[in-house]
């Protein structure tokens, strides 16, 4: 019975040593970042997007085998939303960015149609046409600026102070529509071809999460995020035909 007994002790202390640290104290719980998926779709009639006349730039216009369209809501199968921004709204700390953004003009388009940063990230905004554009970010919080770009010149660099989402025009091609969708948030997703989102590397906690669509406003939702888990969010707009 006292060997027994003491077997019993031997095991426990094993274990009680094997769950603390060097100095004595219990080893703290390995937590692992978790992630929110999700799907963006909408309900009612979507405006129709309208083929754009790029003839008075034969440049540009010869780019594209078929017409480009507008790109203010463009769906997807299943009644899907391509360009819906995801991102934490609160709950999040945020963190400073430092490799550039890139957006391009190229075939007098903007690509890609909604370029999202964090606050302070640099931006970089290059001209891969043969024409000169002129871009003008039409900012309210932030400064508002509009410069030109002619072909083969370098890329204009910027940054945004503030959270704001800037819609962006060519002064020179008045088609060309997109944005600057500046965040307070490292975590931030653009939805895809098939409305899918995907944000990444959350520590466990509760969040608010916003979906903003430019035609359509914005959606909100709470969620809880687990140790290496996955939670998800899905967002249904109401379209309207106008």
């Amino acid at each position: 019975m006292q060997k027994r007994n003491f077997s019993i002790l031997a095991i426990a202390f094993l274990v009680s040593s094997a769950a603390t640290t060097r100095e004595g104290r219990f080893a703290a719980p390995i937590v692992a970042p978790g992630s929110v998926e999700g799907t963006i779709t909408f309900t009612g009639t979507p405006p129709k997007m309208r083929p754009i006349d790029m003839a008075k730039e034969p440049t540009c216009a010869k780019q594209h085998a078929t017409p480009v369209m507008t790109e203010s809501v463009v769906t997807g199968p299943g009644n899907t939303l391509e360009y819906v921004v995801v991102y934490v709204s609160a709950g999040d700390q945020g963190g400073p960015a430092s490799q550039p953004v890139r957006y391009d003009q190229k075939g007098c388009e903007y690509i890609p149609h909604v370029a999202t940063m964090e606050v302070n990230q640099p931006l970089e905004i290059y001209n891969n046409d043969q024409t000169s554009h002129n871009i003008h970010p039409m900012a309210r919080v932030n400064s508002e600026w509009n410069r030109s770009q002619p072909p083969g010149a370098p890329p204009i660099k910027t940054t945004y102070a503030k959270a704001e989402f800037i819609p962006v025009k060519c002064n020179v091609h008045p088609w060309m529509h997109g944005y600057f969708v500046v965040l307070g948030t490292s975590h931030y997703s653009v939805s895809d071809d098939h409305g899918e989102f995907h944000l990444k590397g959350l520590p466990p906690g509760k969040y608010t999460l916003t979906a903003w669509q430019e035609k359509f406003g914005t959606q909100t939702q709470d969620v809880t995020v687990s140790s290496g888990g996955t939670a998800h969010a899905n967002f249904t707009f109401k379209a309207t035909p106008y």
